[in-house]
């Protein structure tokens, strides 16, 4: 065990000083220290991918990783601002007597199909929205998003599926 540690230790590319850096970004870009070791594993995770791939190293380390810790602080507040809106939807979904039987069962069809959507891939979740929260058209969604409609129906069908199947999981004795 000892051993592998300290054969890995050697061939970390990213020094103790780009990982305090790299830790310095994050922080800096507002993730919790609980996850900024999930951060600095990343960045290496994808220096790794970049060899496996035959790319060259970047030829700034430490800049490049600085650059990529910046990228995942970003990303690490657009899904915290997505769990944000899903609870400001089951919020404003929530009937005011949630107390009673069907306002319980309102409110975890509610959630289902909140988790549901956040679980679709962006596309997927995008024309799904597009289509029966903003009340779109296929041939409208095609316009705003630039694409044919045949991708847009197809979106929509692999969409509707996977929510049949989620809500039909969750309330398996109910007929979705």
């Amino acid at each position: 065990m000892l051993g592998r540690k300290a054969a890995g230790a050697g061939d970390d590319p990213l020094g103790p000083a780009q990982v305090n850096r790299v830790r310095a970004v994050l922080s800096l870009g507002g993730v919790p220290y609980s996850d900024l070791q999930d951060g600095v594993q990343q960045i290496r995770l994808r220096l790794l991918e970049r060899s496996a791939s035959g790319r060259e190293a970047p030829r700034e380390i430490g800049a490049w990783a600085a650059v990529v810790a910046s990228n995942l602080a970003a990303d690490w507040h657009r899904s915290r601002n997505r769990q944000e809106r899903v609870g400001a939807r089951l919020a404003a979904l929530s009937p005011a007597d949630s107390g009673t039987e069907g306002g319980q069962e309102a409110r975890l069809l509610a959630l289902t199909v909140a988790e549901g959507l956040d679980e679709l891939p962006a596309p997927q979740r995008q024309a799904l929205v597009l289509r029966f929260y903003a009340d779109l058209s296929v041939p409208q969604i095609a316009a705003e998003l630039g694409i044919p409609e045949g991708t847009v129906k197809s979106r929509l069908h692999v969409a509707a599926r996977a929510m049949r199947e989620r809500l039909a999981r969750v309330h398996a004795d109910e007929v979705v």
